[in-house]
This record gives structure tokens, sequence and C-alpha cells, in this order.
């Protein structure tokens, strides 16, 4: 790839004009036969110095051959050539450069198809064999990157490549290194962006993951009756050899029931007896004591917020 140089393009003008200026004032005195040698001499200076003065940015190597042969590598800046003799191979750019790679319909190791996107980022490091040992380093190092790729599918399961993008970046950028290595060029990292999968497939897996999610809550589910079904073992054990503590809970649940929920409720005899709460009467003074709790509540409630 060549390059004009505008700081060449100057010095022809300069030149030149130069010369046409002098040939005008031979001109001018009469002299028409050494104005028209000067002027073409000048045109002459002009076009040789302009071909062989060369600028280099400062991110470009100039890869010179002479006469077939390599010769030298220049730049960054200002260089020379001899114009015929040398000639300009390759402009190289040594800046970190990114090309995107893809792999469509690839099997993985569990023939599955799967569409995968990734970046490579990759520089010039030894500009000498990106321009002598491969003929187009640039598309060479897209096309390893690709097969590199299609290798790296056909050996991962998919559930690795789902969950695991970091690993089958580092496995790339360990192969395509390898491939490009001759060639002068060193790979700085490798980004797979994107994995893409059939829909059917998409679909399914999202079921399983529904299934999996579901399961997991009956699982917590059962083992939290296991767990409840634990404590009432150990609170039937201690009620079992402490009738107490059992008639006051059995007083304490008969108490929330009326104070919560209403003031009329259904009891067994026999549960009666076991509350020992002394009968009919008993049970009665209990729910008139509750009612008179809840009149007192709502009397102190209208005299602090009359109407």
């Amino acid at each position: 790839m060549r390059k004009t140089s505008s700081f060449a393009a100057l010095l022809f003008f300069v030149i030149s004009g130069a010369g046409i200026a002098l040939a005008y004032l031979l001109y001018a005195h009469g002299s028409v036969a050494a104005a028209a040698v000067v002027t073409s001499a000048a045109l002459v200076v002009a076009f040789v110095v302009a071909s062989t003065v060369k600028v280099a940015d400062a991110w470009d190597r100039v890869v010179v051959l002479r006469l077939g042969e390599f010769h030298a590598l220049r730049g960054p800046g200002v260089f020379g050539i001899i114009p015929i003799i040398d000639t300009i191979a390759y402009w190289i750019d040594t800046r970190v450069i990114t090309t995107g790679f893809k792999a469509e319909k690839t099997l993985t190791k569990d023939t599955v198809p799967v569409d995968v996107d990734a970046v490579l980022f990759w520089k010039v490091t030894d500009p000498k064999k990106a321009a002598l040992a491969v003929a187009d380093y640039v598309s060479a190092i897209g096309w390893a990157a690709q097969t590199a790729l299609r290798d790296v599918i056909g050996k991962t399961q998919l559930a690795d490549m789902l969950e695991g993008r970091d690993k089958l970046s580092a496995q790339l950028q360990h192969i395509i290194d390898e491939r490009t290595e001759p060639w002068g060029v060193n790979v700085v990292s490798v980004e797979v962006r994107d994995v893409l999968i059939p829909p059917a497939l998409e679909d399914a897996m999202s079921m399983q993951a529904q299934a999996e999610r579901e399961r997991q809550a009956r699982v917590i589910l059962g083992d939290s009756e296991r767990q409840v079904a634990e404590k009432f073992g150990e609170a039937a054990k201690t009620y079992e050899h402490n009738p107490v503590a059992l008639h006051l809970r059995a007083m304490n649940m008969l108490y929330e029931g009326l104070k919560h929920n209403a003031t009329i409720v259904l009891v067994p005899s026999t549960a009666i007896e076991s509350m020992q709460l002394g009968g009919l009467s008993g049970i009665t003074a209990l729910t008139n004591g509750l009612a008179q709790e809840a009149n007192g509540k709502a009397k102190e409630a209208l005299v602090s917020h009359p109407a």
C-alpha cells in the first residue's frame, strides 16, 4: 500500500516553482533557450526529490526493497529512497487493530448448531515478517481466527460455552497467537461477544430451568414441613410430661380465638374437662370478661375521639 506524502508534494511545488521563476527571468532577458532548459531541469529535479523523500507517521513502519530484495525498515519520520532502484513494498500500521469474525451454524461437541460472534485485537510486532512471510497478513489473520473459532466450538459442550465465555476467549487467543506468531503478529486479546442457539432449543432450556426452579421450591417446602413436624413432635413430648403447660396452652388458644374471631365458640365437652375450666359456668365467665374488656376499649375510644 502506497501513501502520498504532502511533504514530498510541497517539495515538488517549491523546486518547480523556483525553477519556473528563474526561467521567467531568463526569458525576460531574452534567453529563451536557457529558460526552456532551466524549466525542464527544475521539473526533473522536483520530480526526483519528491520521489526520493518520504515521510512515515509515528505508527507506520515502511518495508523498503532494493532490486527485489529486503533492504531496510524505515520510519517513523522523514527518510529517503533511491528512485527506480528502491521500492516501498508495505506501509505497515503497528497500532492495535480490531477484526471481527464469526462462525455460523457450527456444531458443538454435543451436536448443537450455534452462531458465535467474536472480536480479535492484534498488532504487528515484526513488520519484516508481516511483509515477507505472508502475502496478505490482514486476510490471513481473519481466516486463522475463523478456523480457530470453529475448532474450539467443535471441542466444547454447549453448557460450557454458555457459562464460560472467558475460558473460550482464552483458548481462542492461545490458538490464534500460535498461528500468527510466525507472521510477526501478536494477539492482544479475543472477546466472544455473543453465542446464539436455535429458538426451539432456547425454549426447551427455558422450560428446563423453570422446572428446575419449581423442583427446588418443592424441596424447600418439604424441608420446611419436616422441620415444623419435628418442632411439633418436641412440643408434644413437652406437653406429655407437663399437663399444666398443656392446660395453659389450651386456655391461651381458646382466649385468642374468642378475642379475635367471635364471641361464640363450640368446644367439645371433653376439651372443657381437660382444660379444667369449671364447666359451662367457667366458659361463660370467660366470655363475659372478654365482652366487658371489648366494651371498655370502645368507650375509651369514644371519649378520646368524640364525634
